[in-house]
């Protein structure tokens, strides 16, 4: 008979759990503490000022007068959103997916208004449609003394509507081509209209896209001082540098800053609320052609007559105007600058150092802040979490807050700080990528999301790692969101003017800046040539841009 033996028993010890983190995971998560440091950094700012405020900050929330601010911009927020999507939704339609007459030239030009700086763009309106401005001249042999009021609201309204649709219309786009045309074709198969296929199947899945770039419009009108400030429509923005500008007490402006990105967290709630729990993944990859367009039939010219008259009004207007400026530079006001001594200020070769200085700074912001943005979003979407949920509504503060805040809160760092960063180049590229990141964000989350998932995973299934997988298989089926958003920061960036002002180093100009300062001395024509140069400058990569993307 066998003995009969005991299990000995063993005395458990404790060890560290093993946790694989991959270099790529690594550098992600580094990546994203990071980008949440820089975005830290402004509403530190804000609270140690508002903090020595004391009281005074709290009694400033319940006046009339924030209140009625609150009003303001809410209603201009809300206003030009919703406008927005009414106006860029149908154009993205038109110019890509039907035979409208010369869509080739209207998918590059429906952009462009971006490329005009704000205060530029409300100047010309009011230089034009004011009530003494060109308009009533040409109208007063009619008997047309005064043209009615373009101030306040209803001006800041259409001058921020047809500065900002663009965002809308490039997120749409982009969307529109990574759609899948047999989804269409099937419902059209199935026996659905045009017009019951679009609501039914094509709407839903541009939803992301649309509120993605509805966002940006929020945020930028939010944050909007130039239009504002020209047109005479108080809202936060202008509110802050008001109280910025008064040398006893700054920190009041830092409260009212602190009540501006409350709102944005609000908006981004709401936001956050509207996306549900929907998948707009295609079933597959599909296969590389282009969608069959839509014949427009009777609707031919009443839609070409929309496309037209908006662009009129958003580029051919504003350009037009800055031509006769330029003509009043170059030949009427010749001979008072030649007096004041200011006759070789439109040569065109001055221009050639602040022109190189913004493409560079430009072009560095796009690389830099897709660069940085790319991993938040691989964070956002592939590691669902708490942190990375609060990650990405954190991005989107930097874009509500205005450019002279986020600015001086760089500066105060800087000099205090960061000594060596303070008044250089990094320093300038850091306050750009804390005010541009929600437009990277916004077009790149939203090709993740129509990104199949299985595809990646089907790489893992052969054996590829996780960095062969991102390089090979995602990167290219993203490509289109990330040159929106380079595209978009470039933009911006190039007519971004309080951050340049009070970040760029010594002796460094750009275009902005020279714009900015013949405008504050009311030497408009001379101001119409930069403004020019800028706008080439910008339209250009966006035209090559678009006509790369725009195959569809």
């Amino acid at each position: 008979m066998a003995p009969i033996t005991y299990p000995q028993q063993t005395q458990r010890t404790w060890t560290w759990p093993q946790v694989r983190l991959s270099w790529l995971s690594l550098g992600l998560w580094l990546i994203g503490l990071l980008v949440l440091g820089l975005l830290l950094l402004t509403p530190l700012y804000l609270v140690l000022r508002t903090a020595e405020a004391g009281s005074a900050a709290w009694d400033l929330l319940w006046q009339s007068r924030n209140l009625a601010i609150w009003g303001r911009t809410l209603l201009l927020c809300v206003s030009v959103t919703f406008t927005s999507v009414g106006i860029a939704v149908p154009l993205a339609w038109l110019v890509h997916r039907t035979d409208l007459p010369g869509r080739k030239i209207w998918r590059v030009t429906a952009a462009l208004p971006l490329v005009i700086p704000s205060y530029v763009f409300a100047y010309l309106f009011i230089s034009l449609f004011g009530p003494r401005g060109i308009l009533q001249q040409w109208l007063a042999p009619l008997g047309v003394e005064r043209l009615p009021e373009l101030y306040g609201f209803w001006g800041a309204w259409l001058v921020l509507t047809l500065i900002s649709y663009p965002y809308v219309y490039l997120t749409t786009s982009a969307a529109l081509r990574r759609l899948d045309p047999c989804q269409l074709e099937a419902a059209r198969s199935l026996g659905l209209s045009a017009g019951a296929a679009f609501w039914r199947i094509i709407l839903p899945q541009l939803r992301p896209a649309i509120v993605a770039g509805g966002l940006m419009v929020a945020l930028y009108t939010l944050r909007d001082f130039g239009a504002v400030t020209l047109l005479r429509y108080s809202t936060f923005t202008r509110a802050i540098y008001v109280q910025y500008q008064s040398f006893f007490d700054r920190s009041l402006a830092a409260a009212l800053a602190l009540q501006l990105v409350l709102l944005t967290a609000v908006i981004l709630y709401f936001e956050w609320r509207s996306r549900g729990r929907a998948q707009y993944g295609r079933g597959s990859i599909g296969v590389a052609r282009q969608p069959e367009l839509h014949t427009l039939g009777a609707w031919r010219w009443p839609a070409l007559a929309y496309v037209s008259g908006l662009m009129g009004m958003a580029l051919f207007v504003p350009t037009a105007a800055l031509g006769y400026w330029v003509w009043r530079g170059l030949n009427q006001d010749w001979g008072i600058r030649a007096v004041a001594g200011r006759a070789n200020v439109v040569n065109p070769w001055e221009l050639w150092v602040p022109a190189t200085n913004s493409v560079v700074v430009a072009l560095l912001a796009a690389v830099v802040t897709v660069a940085l943005t790319l991993p938040v979003v691989v964070l956002v979407m592939r590691r669902r979490n708490g942190f990375t949920q609060f990650l990405e509504q954190f991005t989107y503060a930097g874009f509500a807050l205005p450019g002279i805040v986020i600015a001086l809160a760089m500066v105060y760092f800087g000099a205090n700080y960061a000594r060596p960063l303070y008044q250089t180049l990094p320093l300038l590229l850091v306050a750009y990528v804390v005010l541009f990141i929600p437009q990277a964000m916004g077009t790149i989350r939203g090709s993740f999301l129509q990104l199949p998932r299985h595809v990646e995973e089907a790489g893992r299934s052969l054996g590829k790692g996780s960095a062969a997988v991102f390089t090979r298989i995602t990167l290219p089926l993203v490509q289109p969101g990330l040159l929106a958003g380079g595209a978009l920061v470039f933009l911006t960036a190039m007519k971004e003017l309080p951050a340049t002002l009070l970040l760029s180093p010594m002796g460094f100009t750009s275009l902005p800046m020279h714009i900015w300062s013949n405008i504050s001395e009311a030497f408009f024509a001379e101001a119409a040539l930069p403004t020019l140069l800028l706008i080439l400058l910008s339209s250009v990569p966006l035209a090559f841009l678009q006509a790369g993307l725009g195959s569809a």
